[in-house]
C-alpha cells in the first residue's frame, strides 16, 4: 500500500512552499497542514497520507514544527506519528488536535516519547484516548524529562489518570504547561481537584494549568487556593467552566493579596455575581500588583460589580486586560468603560467590549479579543495567532516559545557590547536574516547572556533555541541603534 500511494496536489504544493522557504535560508519552519485552514478548500490529510509527511520530515533538519489538526490521521496517523518521534531529531512542535486518535493511538505516540529528547509541544486536544490512554501519556511523563507543554483538553479523560497526572507531577520537573481540560468524571467529591492541590503544594516548576469543566464548587476552589499559598511558580490558571460561586471567588481574592507570581486567571463561565467581582476588585485594588490578566466573561456580574472591576484598573497599573463579555451592563458599566479605553487606561486590544454612541448614549459591542480566542478555531479573516485573540499564552509563555517584545541593535554595537559585558572574546557569528539578527555563541556563555538580557533595557532576548554545542539567540531588530 505504501509503496502505491501517491502525494495529494494540497501536500504537494505545500512542501513544494517549503522548499521555496529553505532556499531562501529559512530555518525553524512550521509545516502547518491544518484542516481548518483556509487553504485547503475542505481537503483533509489521511492516515496513509501522513506516511508521505514522515518519510519527508525524518531527515529535515529545516521543519521543527508539524500542525496537522483538524483531519483524519486516525490510529494509522497516530502509528506514522509515533515512528516520526522516534527518528526525527528536530521537531519541538507537534499538534495533532482533532484527528480521530482513539485510545490505541495515544498508547503508540506515549510510548514513542518515552525515548524522544527533542519535542517541547505537544497537542492532543479533541482525541478521545480516554483514561487508557491519558493513563499511557502520565507514565510516560515519569520517563520523559524534555516536553514542556502538554495539551490533552477534551480526550474525555477518566478520574483515574487525572489523578495519574498529579501525581507524577509532585515528582516532574520539566512539564510548563497543562491542559486536562472536560475530563469525563463523576460523583460529587471533588477527587480530582483535591489532588492537582496537592500537586500545586508540591510542584514549583508549572507555569500554566488548564482545569475547564472539572466540575469546581467552592469546596474545591478552596483547595485550589490554599495550595496557591504555597506555590511559586504558576503564572496562568484556568479554571473557567466551573461551578464556582461568590464564595470561591473570596478565597481567591484572599490569595491574590499575597501571591506574587499569578499574571492570568480566566474565570469565564462561572457564577460569582457581584460579590465575587467586588472581592477580586477590593484585592485588585489595594493589594496586588502582579496580574495581568482576567476574564469574567458570562459570570452574571451586574452594573455595580463590572464597574467595581473598572475602577479597581484605576488604581492598579499592572491590571492590563479584562474580559467582560456576557455579563448584564448598565449605562454606568457601558461609560466606565468606556472611559477606561479612551483614556488610553484599557488599550482596545486587550479587552473583549468596544464602546460605540446612539442618540447619546454609550454602549459595549463585543470584539474578537480574550484569552485564547482562537485556540480551537481558525477565523476567517484577519491574524489567527494574534496576541489580542491569544493574550493568555502571549502574557505567560512557556518556554521555548516564550516571543518577547521587539529590540532595537545593530551587529557591530551587539558584539562590542557582549564581548565588554562577558570580558573576553569568543566566537560570534552575526547575520541579518529578514529582518532579524541571528547570533551563535557557546553554550559556556549562555547563561551570562541570559542574565544580561533579563536585566538590560538595551535588548531582550526573543528565545533561545538549543542546537547541539551552540545556542542560536535571535534579536528582533527595531528602528533604532545602540
Amino acid at each position: 500500500m505504501e509503496k502505491s500511494q501517491e502525494i495529494k496536489p494540497f501536500i504537494l504544493q505545500i512542501l513544494q512552499e517549503v522548499d521555496e522557504e529553505v532556499e531562501k535560508g529559512s530555518v525553524g519552519i512550521t509545516l502547518n497542514i491544518a484542516g481548518n485552514s483556509r487553504s485547503l478548500s475542505g481537503e483533509r490529510v489521511t492516515g496513509e497520507d501522513f506516511w508521505i509527511l514522515c518519510r519527508v520530515l525524518k531527515n529535515n533538519s529545516f521543519i521543527n514544527g508539524l500542525d496537522v489538526r483538524y483531519n483524519l490521521l486516525s490510529d494509522v496517523g497516530a502509528y506514522y506519528a509515533a515512528k516520526l518521534l522516534q527518528k526525527q531529531r528536530n521537531l519541538i512542535y507537534l499538534n495533532l488536535m482533532f484527528n480521530d486518535i482513539g485510545p490505541d493511538g495515544g498508547e503508540l505516540i506515549a510510548k514513542a516519547l518515552h525515548k524522544n529528547r527533542t519535542l517541547k509541544h505537544l497537542r492532543m486536544t479533541g482525541n478521545k484516548i480516554e483514561n487508557k490512554g491519558g493513563m499511557f501519556f502520565a507514565a510516560m511523563l515519569q520517563i520523559n524529562s524534555s516536553l514542556e507543554k502538554l495539551d490533552l483538553g477534551d480526550c474525555d479523560l477518566g478520574m483515574q489518570s487525572v489523578i495519574a497526572f498529579a501525581t507524577v507531577l509532585t515528582q516532574n520537573q520539566t512539564i510548563k504547561g497543562l491542559n486536562l481540560n472536560r475530563p469525563i468524571l463523576y460523583g460529587e467529591q471533588e477527587e480530582s481537584t483535591v489532588h492537582l492541590s496537592h500537586m500545586l503544594k508540591e510542584n514549583q516548576c508549572l507555569i500554566e494549568l488548564h482545569i475547564c469543566k472539572h466540575d469546581i464548587k467552592n469546596c474545591g476552589m478552596k483547595q485550589l487556593c490554599d495550595a496557591l499559598y504555597l506555590n511559586r511558580s504558576l503564572q496562568y490558571l484556568d479554571v473557567s467552566c466551573n461551578k464556582i460561586t461568590q464564595d470561591g471567588m473570596k478565597y481567591l481574592a484572599d490569595v491574590l493579596k499575597s501571591n506574587t507570581t499569578l499574571e492570568v486567571i480566566d474565570l469565564s463561565f462561572n457564577r460569582m455575581e457581584n460579590a465575587g467581582a467586588n472581592y477580586l476588585s477590593d484585592a485588585l485594588a489595594s493589594h496586588n500588583r502582579t496580574l495581568k490578566a482576567l476574564s469574567v466573561v458570562s459570570n452574571n456580574i451586574e452594573g455595580k460589580g463590572l464597574v467595581a472591576l473598572s475602577q479597581s484598573m484605576e488604581t492598579n497599573p499592572t491590571l492590563s486586560h479584562i474580559y467582560i463579555w456576557g455579563n448584564k451592563f448598565d449605562g454606568a458599566t457601558c461609560v466606565a468603560y468606556s472611559d477606561l479605553i479612551h483614556t488610553g487606561r484599557l488599550k482596545p486590544d486587550n479587552t473583549d467590549v468596544e464602546p460605540f454612541v446612539v442618540d447619546g448614549h454609550v454602549y459595549l459591542a463585543e470584539v474578537s479579543n480574550g484569552l485564547k480566542r482562537h485556540y480551537y478555531w481558525t477565523p476567517g479573516y484577519g491574524e489567527a495567532c494574534s496576541p489580542s485573540s491569544n493574550a493568555g499564552f502571549s502574557l505567560a509563555p512557556v518556554s521555548w516559545s516564550r516571543i518577547q517584545p521587539a529590540v532595537s541593535c545593530c551587529s557591530d554595537s551587539l558584539h562590542n557590547v557582549l564581548s565588554a559585558w562577558m570580558n573576553t572574546s569568543f566566537p560570534i557569528s552575526i547575520l541579518h536574516v529578514s529582518g532579524s539578527l541571528e547570533l551563535s555563541l557557546p553554550n559556556t556563555h549562555v547563561g551570562k547572556t541570559q542574565s544580561l538580557l533579563q536585566y538590560s533595557s538595551v535588548f531582550t532576548i526573543a528565545y533561545i533555541l538549543s542546537c547541539n554545542h551552540s545556542y542560536l539567540l535571535r534579536f528582533l531588530v527595531s528602528r533604532t541603534r545602540l
